[in-house]
């Protein structure tokens, strides 16, 4: 994949409002645990930002996914990881289903708002019992009329304590697992939603994560996105988006880490030399370097071929494995080169040794994607779909 002019250009943009709107800020934001997500989302959707790759007719720019991944990827320029999953969130996890299976009526209540920036919206998924198992979850739909009445739990939810609304995967009926799921919108404000915990973290501070209760709320059935029963499958659609996201928006902080770390160790006086001389150091760093450029070129295929419309299930699970497992790796042995200063708390490496973790076990854990490539690699047996 080869970004034209357009492409650097979103990325330009993307990045001058960065520096400008929220990097001066990030450390007041992670020491609060949370961000303005309304006011920052408004200035993406005035800059046209939030919706790149959906409908014109509901306010996108009607572009192809390839300039979603490099605006995920320029995401990465923000110095922290919070703020830029809360946007991924918005853009890439929300509201795929959404702009691809509502109905008019609901993607102009819902998708229209979002891309403007008027609203900010989650998704829920994962509840205290299913988290990478997205078939076991509980939380269920009885049919009242012409609503829905939803009860259960909702967990780890990033942006929910903000957002105006969630694309909730949700039992609508008592059927087997894989086709008793349905995707709902359902407003954050219906009566019988309590917000119930803010649930702090090892890192993502500035994200804003969630415990949500939901008691018999009541939502129109004609807020369900597509088909009934056909949740799982556009839950799993979204899940590709989700992870191309993951390692896109990973590469630039992987770089800048190396970066900063080399400028250390070239400065950083050891033994008659600086840390720079130590050849382990040299080749450990070139080691690294020469991972982060195997993952942006399997990023990139992975992106090219989605676009093109063909399946990238394989793909997009290998990339979200080596995301999680190379920013471990990376982060770890920079922080060790950095000794004592990398162990201090506002350092940029330990930052990342931090909310870099996440990506290990969020949109599905490491385990996950193995047990996805040994299904799609013909080791493992598929069960049945019921």
């Amino acid at each position: 994949m080869n970004y034209t002019h357009e492409h650097l250009e979103i990325q330009k943009t993307m990045r001058r409002f960065i520096d400008e709107e929220i990097n001066p800020h990030v450390d007041e934001w992670e020491a609060a645990e949370s961000f303005p997500a309304h006011q920052v989302f408004a200035r993406l959707g005035a800059l046209g930002l939030l919706g790149l790759n959906k409908p014109e007719e509901y306010g996108g720019a009607g572009l192809d996914y390839s300039y979603a991944m490099a605006l995920a990827e320029a995401l990465g320029h923000v110095s922290c990881g919070g703020v830029p999953m809360a946007i991924g969130v918005q853009t890439d996890m929300c509201t795929p289903a959404l702009a691809r299976f509502g109905s008019d009526e609901l993607r102009r209540e819902f998708l229209a708002p979002a891309i403007a920036g008027q609203t900010v919206g989650c998704i829920g998924v994962s509840e205290p019992g299913a988290g990478s198992d997205v078939a076991g979850l509980k939380s269920h739909a009885r049919k009242d009329g012409g609503d829905y009445l939803i009860s259960g739990q909702k967990m780890w939810i990033t942006n929910s304590l903000q957002a105006d609304w969630m694309c909730m995967l949700v039992n609508t009926s008592d059927g087997a697992v894989h086709r008793n799921k349905s995707l709902v919108m359902v407003p954050m404000d219906s009566p019988g939603i309590e917000k119930a915990q803010k649930i702090r973290k090892i890192g993502m501070h500035s994200s804003d994560t969630g415990l949500i209760y939901f008691d018999e709320v009541r939502v129109p059935q004609r807020y369900r996105i597509g088909e009934e029963g056909q949740g799982f499958v556009y839950q799993m659609q979204q899940f590709q988006e989700e992870r191309l996201w993951c390692a896109a928006s990973s590469l630039v902080p992987l770089d800048e880490c190396i970066a900063e770390t080399i400028e250390w160790a070239q400065q950083r006086k050891l033994f008659g030399g600086t840390l720079a001389d130590q050849q382990w150091v040299q080749f450990k760093l070139a080691e690294l370097k020469t991972e982060v450029e195997a993952l942006r070129a399997l990023t990139y295929r992975a992106c090219d071929l989605h676009v093109q419309g063909r399946d990238v299930t394989e793909l997009a699970s290998m990339a979200k494995l080596k995301t999680g497992r190379l920013t471990r790796e990376v982060a770890d042995t920079c922080l060790q080169f950095w000794g004592g200063m990398g162990f201090t708390w506002e350092n940029r490496v330990s930052r990342l040794y931090r909310d870099g973790r996440l990506a290990s076990i969020g949109g599905g854990a490491d385990e996950v994607m193995l047990g996805i490539l040994a299904k799609t690699m013909g080791i493992a047996k598929r069960p049945p779909r019921d």
